[in-house]
């Protein structure tokens, strides 16, 4: 098996109308090369007449961004001309490369009558020589997403890479594996890892992951080699689960930009400045 070597707990880190917990950075977990942020929006729940999500237009350069929409919905635009609303069990992916500019908000329906809300937004880092990648935005729902069962009441639903004979239906410039997992109470599974670093987040429910227990909110970091995740579920969970290669790379993390160093941040900052990562259409 593959040692846990700790659970680190997602700290409180609230928006204005927004109940948001932040996995990564986090107090004893700075990033999980490639894996550099991750945020926990939810659950909650929106009244009538409500505000929405706040993520008005933004920048982004040298990284991509994935979306779970575990309830809900989300309503993506950006200055590539892609708009699309993705509701729950769906995904939104992101690759921001040389640079885009998106807005992540509410339907005028959501914010009229409401309803529950549960989204995490994951940034995956990209390889210096990838960084300039054209920017390109991805979109499905959860039918365009294969369903695998594992065991009884537990199936993975697969995001990018290969799984079981399936490919997952995201396609990115720096190949790897991604997925949620939903299982039900009480059952249990294991699953193979390679020697990638992993991803390992349990969204809701509580498991004993390799005879550790695990509580919601919380992300297994494990020693760095190949082995297997025993994993017993001990209330309804909801997991999501990743693989890729390290980089291995210095990162330089200014906002919405990750770069390499300072000067390809200045540059970033200057090229948005510029206008040379789209123009915004309201």
């Amino acid at each position: 098996m593959r040692k846990v070597k700790a659970l680190k707990t997602a700290i409180p880190a609230h928006m204005p109308g927004l109940k948001t917990w932040r996995a990564m950075p986090a107090p004893g977990l700075s990033m999980l090369d490639p894996y550099l942020f991750m945020n926990h929006h939810g659950p909650e729940h929106f009244g009538p007449n409500n505000q929405g999500l706040p993520f008005g237009p933004h920048p982004h350069r040298g990284f991509e961004t994935l979306t779970f929409i575990v309830e809900g919905e989300l309503v993506h635009k950006d200055s590539q001309g892609f708009e699309s609303r993705i509701v729950k069990g769906g995904i939104q992916w992101m690759t921001a490369g040389a640079g885009i500019i998106h807005s992540e908000t509410s339907s005028e329906q959501f914010i009229k009558e409401g309803g529950d809300m549960e989204i995490l937004q994951l940034w995956i880092n990209l390889p210096s020589k990838l960084k300039s990648t054209p920017p390109h935005y991805q979109g499905f729902q959860k039918e365009s997403i294969p369903e695998i069962p594992i065991t009884s009441g537990v199936h993975l639903n697969l995001i990018s890479g290969s799984f079981k004979g399936h490919t997952g239906p995201v396609e990115s410039p720096y190949p790897q594996f991604m997925s949620t997992i939903e299982a039900k109470a009480p059952s249990s599974f294991s699953l193979d890892t390679t020697e990638d670093e992993v991803y390992f987040y349990l969204v809701q429910g509580r498991i004993r992951l390799n005879g550790e227990e695990m509580n919601f909110r919380q992300t297994a970091l494990l020693e760095e080699q190949a082995g297997s995740l025993e994993i017993e579920v001990l209330e309804d969970a909801y997991i999501i689960f990743g693989q890729a290669p390290r980089i291995k790379e210095p990162v330089m993390a200014h906002g919405p930009f990750v770069m390499s160093n300072e000067q390809e941040i200045h540059q970033a900052i200057a090229d948005y400045q510029a206008g040379k990562m789209g123009v915004w259409r309201d």
